[in-house]
């Protein structure tokens, strides 16, 4: 997709309704479609956000940005996300989080970025967030200077996003759960899973 199709996209991305869990559960790992609303709210979870970054690439095709995650103790070791973290008391929204985030991560300022939207909100049980995903763009290709938290800047081209070929599943085995067979993307050689397929799974039924 060339950037100037995905900009004029943008009003159709703002205004369609979100497919919500619909969407998400296509991606979602049985384990997580079995809790509630009422459930989740009752773990009084964690907020975090992250931004799911559209921008032109140097042969002008629309491309998203992924991260994986740095090797260290915890959950979502050397997972693959997008950029984003935990809600602070100094930030003034959870779109602000997830702007500051970025520029944390990955080097790249919220005067570079514009929001299209908010999507809905995905919990992640394993560490109890309910992360809120933006969708954003900029509109020069980004350079990125990753912190010592991302290991790798993974730049996918939205059409691979779009092909239903890189949809597949794979048996996982990680700290919470073991031999479980999962939904994922198959994107840049990298498999995409939970909440990051998830979220994803939504944006993609926005273009569709």
């Amino acid at each position: 997709m060339i950037f100037f199709d995905f900009i004029n996209q943008i009003e159709k991305l703002q205004q369609k309704q979100l497919g919500g869990l619909d969407s998400q559960f296509k991606l979602a790992p049985r384990l997580r479609t079995q809790f509630s609303e009422e459930f989740i709210q009752s773990k009084n979870p964690k907020k975090a956000a992250v931004l799911a970054l559209f921008y032109p690439d140097n042969n002008n095709q629309t491309r998203f940005l992924l991260t994986e995650r740095a090797s260290y103790n915890g959950t979502h070791s050397s997972q693959i996300s997008f950029p984003g973290g935990k809600f602070d008391k100094q930030d003034s929204t959870l779109q602000t989080t997830a702007l500051r985030e970025t520029h944390e991560e990955v080097g790249i300022h919220h005067n570079a970025i514009e929001i299209i939207r908010q999507t809905s909100n995905t919990y992640i049980p394993p560490s109890n967030f309910l992360v809120a995903p933006f969708i954003g763009f900029s509109e020069k290709t980004p350079h990125f200077t990753p912190n010592e938290e991302v290991a790798k800047v993974i730049e996918v081209l939205v059409t691979d996003l779009l092909d239903d070929s890189n949809l597949t599943s794979v048996e996982m085995e990680t700290s919470y759960m073991k031999n479980i067979e999962v939904p994922c993307f198959k994107l840049n050689n990298y498999i995409v899973w939970g909440a990051t397929a998830m979220i994803l799974s939504e944006i993609k039924d926005l273009f569709k």
